[in-house]
């Protein structure tokens, strides 16, 4: 059902290897990743560690390194990789037509505790 998830633009706003944050009115804001392989994720937009902007970090492969302390983040399921430990909550995702979408009730949701733990599409 479209009602489900939110139409927040075409894939081409975003180019391979980088990321752009959405902001949520009452939630946290959300990073939406492109991989140079063309793969789609999106997180929120804080690091497990600091709160560091991770939609500022350098996406490599399914990983994204946060910009201040060089933690090392799975786009697939927001876990702190190596010897860092921590998650960053996941937001499901989809594209259709060449259009992104996010599941509506973890994209508005406020956010407490560890949030939503599905994987992006």
């Amino acid at each position: 059902m479209i009602g489900d998830w939110l139409d927040i633009g075409p894939v081409g706003q975003i180019p391979p290897g980088n990321a752009r944050t959405l902001p949520v009115r009452g939630g946290e804001e959300i990073a939406i990743f492109r991989t140079l392989d063309n793969r789609f994720y999106a997180l929120v937009n804080a690091c497990p560690h600091k709160s560091g902007p991770l939609s500022q970090g350098i996406v490599h492969g399914n990983v994204v390194t946060c910009p201040l302390h060089n933690w090392n983040i799975s786009l697939k399921t927001g876990e702190a990789l190596g010897e860092d430990k921590g998650c960053v909550p996941t937001i499901p995702l989809k594209v259709d037509a060449g259009r992104i979408y996010l599941q509506r009730s973890a994209a508005i949701a406020p956010r407490g505790g560890s949030g939503p733990e599905a994987k992006a599409a």
